[in-house]
Parts: structure tokens; sequence; C-alpha cells
């Protein structure tokens, strides 16, 4: 008998990673808002209850995305890649396993430790927060895909006592499956997320009592802390039948004497300049850096838009996110902060950006030292 060596190959390249996929992977899919919750979503003036999806401030924001990316190609060069460093040199980026007495006793000021992309631990003033906690290997459905530069500095059995968790939005870089398993166990955290995010973690196990659910512009005082969901322009879904059932938000935290700003993920907007109206000035934003291509710039900022929304937002301090853990776009590795550095030199803001797990104490006294540039062109 003759093999037929094209469909052998597909089934190889194609059919056995698609049956591993549907075996494995349905619950890292999530799960979508059910109808009794349509009420509750329908509620929000960004929910379109006819197409049963949220919406922009801009309703052809997304749409303009996907038209654009088909026509410049940007997800097929994301998927075939090209010549750039698109990748840290191996074994990665440096990382280094903070010291978590030094982090948790400061009580009267702002630390900050980095994970990568947009996963980072903040003691805001003697409260423990951790925003867009992934601490999976691949930020995909997939062990194969979108795989991590490096380890993160903490295992997740590592980490310390949590108060508060903020997510952005139900995307695999930002909200990770194998971490909501983890923290359904610490019954003392709340779970802070946008509207219908609250489905997956349910669906994960999460107890719906340490949930709370905001629109954009809603504000939450719990303890002694101020949350706001601010608006993002951006999109939502895990697969293909969910896009847009569930919000995506920034966020501000502060109290009565200190605040901060984290973008999500988003395009350049008006929103931006509404939050520096209504909320600014902040002690520190941590804006959406990396990850951009021309292709999709309605729902991820370019780098000069980066700093348009950090000025936007009345920022005092930039912390650039979303670049050094995976790879989501065509720029080199080092693109993003080599960007916001070279703005920085030329504008004179203060660029806070540390190396992965280094504890930086957030004030003026912030001395950036430009560790990434050792590793560029390294082999």
């Amino acid at each position: 008998m003759k093999l037929n060596i094209p469909y052998i190959s597909f089934a190889v390249i194609v059919l056995i990673p698609l049956v591993f996929f549907v075996f494995t992977s349905c619950s890292a899919l999530g799960t979508k808002p059910g109808d009794n919750m349509k009420d509750k979503l329908a509620k929000s003036s960004h929910y379109n209850a006819e197409k049963e999806v949220f919406e922009n401030r801009d309703k052809e924001a997304f749409e303009q995305m996907n038209k654009r990316d088909k026509l410049e190609g940007g997800f097929l060069k994301f998927l075939l890649g090209d010549d750039k460093q698109e990748w840290p040199p191996e074994p990665g980026l440096p990382v280094f396993k903070p010291n978590l007495d030094e982090f948790i006793s400061a009580k009267n000021e702002m630390k900050v430790v980095w994970f990568g992309h947009s996963t980072f631990l903040v003691n805001f003033y003697g409260k423990i927060i951790l925003v867009d906690p992934v601490f999976s290997d691949y930020a995909s459905p997939v062990f194969f895909a979108i795989r991590r530069f490096q380890k993160t500095p903490l295992c997740l059995e590592e980490m310390p006592k949590i108060d508060y968790i903020l997510i952005s939005h139900d995307h695999y870089d930002h909200l990770d499956m194998k971490a909501m398993k983890f923290f359904r166990e610490k019954k003392d955290i709340k779970f802070l997320v946008p509207l219908g995010v609250s489905s997956h973690l349910i669906g994960w196990g999460v107890d719906e009592n340490q949930i709370t659910e905001f629109d954009w512009w809603q504000e939450e005082k719990i303890g002694d802390l101020n949350f706001i969901a601010t608006p993002a322009q951006h999109f939502s879904g895990r697969s293909l039948n969910d896009k847009n059932k569930t919000l995506w938000a920034g966020w501000i935290v502060k109290n009565s004497e200190h605040k901060l700003f984290f973008s999500g993920d988003s395009g350049y907007d008006t929103h931006f300049k509404e939050i520096g109206e209504r909320h600014g000035p902040f002690d520190i934003a941590f804006v959406e850096s990396g990850q951009y291509n021309k292709a999709w710039e309605e729902v991820h900022l370019l780098p000069e838009q980066t700093i348009q929304a950090f000025y936007d937002v009345k920022g005092k301090i930039l912390f650039p996110v979303h670049w050094g853990a995976f790879k989501l776009s065509i720029h080199s590795w080092y693109d993003p902060i080599e960007k916001a550095y070279t703005a920085a030199q030329e504008k004179g803001f203060l660029l806070i950006a540390p190396k992965i797990g280094e504890i930086v104490t957030v004030n003026k006294n912030y001395k950036l030292q430009t560790w990434w540039k050792e590793f560029i062109n390294k082999k």
C-alpha cells in the first residue's frame, strides 16, 4: 500500500495538534457570560444588547482593525516571523528573585515588581495588588504557541499574600487559567474585573462572592482604597465564538494621597485625555508599550502613542509594560523599551524600567539603568 505523504503531513501538522487542543484545552477557553448575566450587561451603555457584544467608543475600531490587518497581512507576518530579533538571546532576559520581606514591609511608599509583559505586583502603601497575573509558560490555550521568553521571578507557590487581583480583559496574555485556579483557594483575595469577565473566573472555581465587576468609570471603595475601571479601546475573547462578549478596561487605584494608572491594552483614543482630566495627575502610569503593529493600531498603542497617552493622563512617571515576555508582534523584543528610553531622553520625563523581578520604589529618586542594551545583538 502506497502512503500518501501529503495527507500524512497534514495529519501530523494540523489534525494531531487540533485533537490535542480539543481534548486538553476546553477549560482554558473559559466560559462566556450566560443568560443570567444578560440583564446586568445590558445596563452598560457600552453594550450592544441586539448583537450581545461590548463596543468601543469608536464603534468601528474593531472592524477597522480587522480590515487593516487583512489588507496589510499583519497576522500572517506575525505567524511567519521575519529577520528581526523578535526573541531575546538564550536563555532569555535576566530574572531576579525579589526579597519579599523587603517588598512587603513597605507601608508608607509604593513598591513594584515587574514579572514581564503586563503582570506586576504592587505594594500600594501596605496593600498588595497583583495585576493581570500570567504565570503559564505560554499565552495561548495550547502549550506550543506564544511561549514565554523566560521564567517568572516567582512561581505561584512563592507569591506573598495578595489583597487584590486586577484583571484588564480576558485575553490569554492577561487572564491566565493556571493563576486563577491557584488563587481560587485564597479566600481572602478580592478579584476586580470588567463586566462579564467573572464568567471565566467562576467557571474555573473562583467564589463569585470574591469578585467585583466594573463598567467603565465605575468606582468602588474597598477598604481604604478606591478602584476605578477606565475606558480602553480594545477587544476581548478567548475562542472563535466569544469575541467582545466581555468588557476590557484600564484601572485606577488610589487612596487619599496617591494614585496609579494602568492602561490595560488599548489603541489611542480620546479616553486618555478624559482619564487625565477626571482623575489625574498620577504618581505613576503603567502604559502599554509593545506588541504594536500598524496593521492593528486601533487596538494597540504605537510607540509615540504610548508617550502621548502618558502625557494625556497626566502621569508623573512612566512604567512601560506589555513587553519583555511574549512575542505577539513582529518588532524586535527590545524595540518598545528603546523607543520609550529615547523619548524619555528627548522629553525629560522619568522612566522606570527595571529588570524582571527587581524591586523598585516609585519616587523621583529612581535611577534608570539601561540593562537591556547589553543583550541587544547578543547571540
